[in-house]
Parts: structure tokens; sequence; C-alpha cells
């Protein structure tokens, strides 16, 4: 028996190149997220990097852990959730330099990256005619998945900046508003039996402006309509939060892969 003619439980366990989703999925995606919001401001304007320089680092950062990522043979949680907290942080970079660099009002980038990402789904469906994330088995797939996660982070940063700054809504109007509209996405997949694929996607982009909003809130100053913790307290205690639960994912994975190896001597008698 091949991977390819595997039950698909079996395959997607053993080689699926990103992991399980699950509620700590959603928490480790969430943290991520504000993570990357608040690290991009430490070390722009807490460090004194400077915006420029803070990009070029974190980018040389980011090609070296997707370069880790596409060299693993499946999902390993430390060098995929490496990933994830970095291109969080370079989405967000992107973002602010169009805004602060370029000029570019935030409707605008919006816009910009709302037809990227649309444009790169497109593609991927053309090309492998699923968007699914249980099937990234391949690099191409693989390829599609992390353009996607960028202009999903970009998006998230520049509607999330809109809403909160632009608009002058404020932080914690931020955080109840795209919380409720991804409670409105979890009633739609689970009440109304809403399409998977489009439900986690929704999710997805929603849970970036999300994260930046939480972020936001907990550094920013009082005077700025945060609370004042700052950057760093928030970078450091999420970071802590992320490596625990991704630990945890990847003790969890390994028990599942162990348990999967087992069955496949009995997958293949009975194909037999």
């Amino acid at each position: 028996m091949t991977n390819a003619t595997l039950p698909e439980h079996l395959r997607t366990i053993l080689f699926n190149r990103v992991p399980e989703i699950t509620f700590a999925f959603w928490v480790i995606k969430i943290l991520s997220t504000t993570t990357g919001e608040t690290f991009a401001d430490y070390l722009n304007v807490d460090v004194g990097l400077g915006l420029g320089i803070t990009t070029y680092i974190m980018g040389a950062l980011l090609i070296a852990a997707l370069i880790a990522q596409f060299v693993t043979k499946r999902y390993t949680s430390g060098v995929y959730w490496t990933v994830v907290v970095l291109i969080s942080v370079v989405g967000t970079l992107i973002t602010d330099n169009l805004t602060d660099v370029v000029g570019l009002p935030l409707w605008v980038s919006t816009i910009i990256f709302s037809v990227l990402l649309a444009v790169t789904f497109g593609i991927w469906f053309y090309r492998e005619r699923t968007l699914s994330i249980h099937t990234i088995f391949t690099r191409r797939r693989e390829a599609f998945y992390w353009v996607a996660i960028l202009f999903t982070f970009a998006l998230g940063t520049a509607s999330g900046d809109l809403i909160t700054e632009g608009l002058g809504l404020g932080y914690l109007v931020g955080v109840i508003l795209f919380a409720s509209l991804i409670g409105v996405i979890v009633i739609a997949r689970f009440v109304f039996h809403a399409n998977v694929v489009f439900c986690f996607w929704a999710a997805y982009i929603l849970t970036r402006p999300l994260g930046a909003s939480i972020g936001d809130l907990l550094s920013q100053a009082p005077a700025d309509g945060g609370l004042g913790v700052g950057a760093t307290a928030t970078s450091v205690v999420f970071l802590v939060v992320i490596v625990g639960v991704a630990t945890y994912l990847g003790i969890k994975v390994g028990r599942q892969r162990r348990a999967a190896a087992l069955e496949v001597p009995i997958a293949e008698a009975v194909a037999a």
C-alpha cells in the first residue's frame, strides 16, 4: 500500500505538513498574532531598531524558518509555530511599512491584501482543486498555504488598524467586534453546517485583527486606549504560553503518529 492509497485519516496524521485543527490550534494562533503585533512594536520602538532594520531582520529570520519548514517531511510543532510567529511579525511589518513609510491609507492596504489573498486562493484552487489544509502533502500546496497565511496576517493587520485606529473605535471595541465575528462563524459552521473550508479561512483571517487588538489593548499606554502592560511584558508572557502549547501539541502529534503507525499494517491487510 502506497501513501496515496492509505485511509485518509492515517495519511493526514502521518504525512500532513500542517497541524490538526483543534482548540489548542486556535489558542496558539491568536497568541501568535498578538505576539506579532507587540514584538514588532518592541523591536521597532522599545529597542529602537526602527522600522526598516526590524523588517530586514525579521524577514531574514522568516526565510530561514521557512527553509527549515520545507526541509521537514511532515508537520513538526516547533518549526511550524516558529514560522507562524515570524510570519505574524513580518505581516505586521509589511502593513506598517506601507502605512508609515509609503503613506498608503489603511483602507487601501485592506483592499490590496484582500485582492491578493483572493487571487492566491483562486490560483491555489485552480491548481490543486482544493483549499483544504487537511491535504497539505506536497511542497507546492504548502507554498500556497504559506503565501495565503502571509496575506491573512497583512490583511488582518490593515483591517484591524483601520477599525481600531483609523475609525477611532479603540482597542477594546476591536476585541469585542472581531471576537463576535468569529463567534458568528462558529455558529454558522456548527449550527447551520456552513462549508468547513470557508469557515476555517474566514476565522483564520479574523484571528489576526483579534490578536492585534488584544496585543494593542494590553501593550499600549492608557492615554492611547490601552492597559499599559507594555510591549515587552506582553510579548514575553505570550511567547512563553506559545512555547508551552506548541510543546503540548508536539507531544500529542507524536502519540497520534505512533498509534497511526500501528494501524498501517492492519489497513494494508484489509486492502489486500
